[in-house]
């Protein structure tokens, strides 16, 4: 799938006196469970056929998710803890990336030790890091990068779940929509190019949450150039807001996952061409997640997965579209998805409370968990008279239920 973003930029563009260059974004990379052992014995091959797109970019970007590090003692946190070996670098230098984003809720899996050792490594192998940092002013900072004579402003940010957004000390750049658009008018005024990229929303749905999507269209109202989204591994749609694109998620990269479910297995990089601090194409470049490492999508495959971002992209055109399908996510969450989180957190707590008061802290304190009680919660004191879009209730339940088996066999 490729754009073309001429007509959608701020200021002519004039492409025999600017100068051009190419920028490959990247999401979510961790060297875990399957990876593991490929990217320690041969980094190279967990790319596959994707790695000649990779190289032929003049800038690299990746989410880091996780640390690099010999730490064994990982923090209390909500969520499952990830983390690589300091050999487990190579993985990255191989292709290489040139840029680390690191506002995710991994980057303090191993706490402040582990940061530090990550942040070591990478640097010392080339690699620059923006979103996280040992102060809140080196979290909080745009990364100034020159590609061919072009600046580009990169904005990393997170939703720093279990409280790990930086407040005055070490932490992720946090979700802080109006102090974001304070910086994007900023790098603007500067006449740079501003790329905006977010961790943030619920996991595994196909739609953004309202709160995702009012952050993303402002901040593009604001003049960033484009916004990219990752977090909720498995791919959301795109749109283009006042001319400039968003693309709500990538789903996964270079992140293994043991599960057959087909929207986990896909995910899609977003190549960006350059010309003069304008953006004059996208491209949508698709990939499958196999226990061997990435690979192309056949040209069939492609076509049915360009089909399904273009249907779950069509309601993004307006507020009520974004809150039908919002809608429609807390009818399939129902009483079962809620009662069974609730009571599953309560049964931890028996046996692992830390792990427990982990779990039901981020639940009150992280938009995504707390907007989904609230807004469910408030949709049962309703009685369910809000309507949702039927159609997006059918692609949520595809997302949570179609296997790799189904891709295969067609159905």
């Amino acid at each position: 799938m490729k754009e073309k973003a001429d007509r959608h930029a701020s200021r002519p563009v004039s492409p025999d006196r600017a100068s051009k260059c190419e920028i490959f974004v990247a999401s979510d990379w961790a060297p875990i469970r399957a990876f593991d052992p490929i990217i320690r014995n041969n980094p190279e091959s967990v790319y596959g056929d994707l790695l000649p797109q990779l190289r032929s970019a003049d800038l690299r970007i990746v989410n880091c998710e996780c640390v690099l590090t010999a730490a064994r003692k990982p923090v209390w946190k909500s969520g499952a803890t990830f983390k690589g070996k300091p050999q487990h670098v190579k993985g990255l230098t191989v292709v290489p990336f040139e840029v680390a984003c690191l506002a995710n809720n991994h980057v303090f899996d191993y706490g402040l030790s582990g940061f530090r050792e990550s942040l070591h490594i990478l640097h010392r192998n080339g690699i620059r890091t923006t979103g996280a940092g040992l102060t809140q002013d080196q979290a909080c900072a745009p990364l100034t990068l020159s590609c061919r004579g072009n600046r580009i402003s990169l904005i990393n940010v997170s939703e720093g779940e279990d409280l790990t957004a930086a407040r005055g000390g070490p932490g992720v750049h946090g979700w802080n929509p109006a102090a974001t658009l304070s910086a994007i008018r900023r790098r603007k005024r500067q006449g740079d190019f501003v790329l905006v990229i977010a961790h943030c929303g619920l996991e595994y749905i196909p739609y953004p949450p309202p709160y995702v999507a009012a952050a993303f269209r402002s901040m593009a109202a604001a003049g960033a150039d484009c916004i990219i989204g990752h977090h909720p591994h498995v791919p959301q749609g795109i749109e283009w807001y006042q001319g400039r694109p968003i693309v709500y998620s990538l789903g996964n990269f270079v992140f293994f996952q043991n599960t057959d479910l087909y929207y986990r297995k896909v995910g899609f990089c977003i190549r960006l061409k350059l010309a003069g601090n304008v953006l004059t194409s996208l491209e949508m470049l698709p990939y499958r997640i196999a226990e061997t490492g990435l690979r192309r999508l056949r040209p069939a495959e492609e076509k049915r997965l360009q089909s399904k971002i273009a249907l779950i992209s069509k309601p993004l055109h307006d507020r009520a579209g974004i809150a039908k399908t919002w809608e429609a996510y807390l009818a399939y969450y129902g009483v079962p998805g809620f009662t069974g989180e609730v009571l599953g957190i309560m049964e931890r707590m028996k046996t692992e409370p830390q792990k427990a008061a982990a779990m039901f802290r981020n639940r009150i304190t992280t938009l995504q968990h707390a907007e989904l009680w609230r807004d469910f919660l408030t949709r049962i004191m309703d009685e369910g008279r809000r309507p949702y879009s039927k159609e997006a209730f059918r692609v949520i339940r595809e997302w949570f239920t179609r296997t790799t088996k189904h891709t295969k066999t067609g159905k």
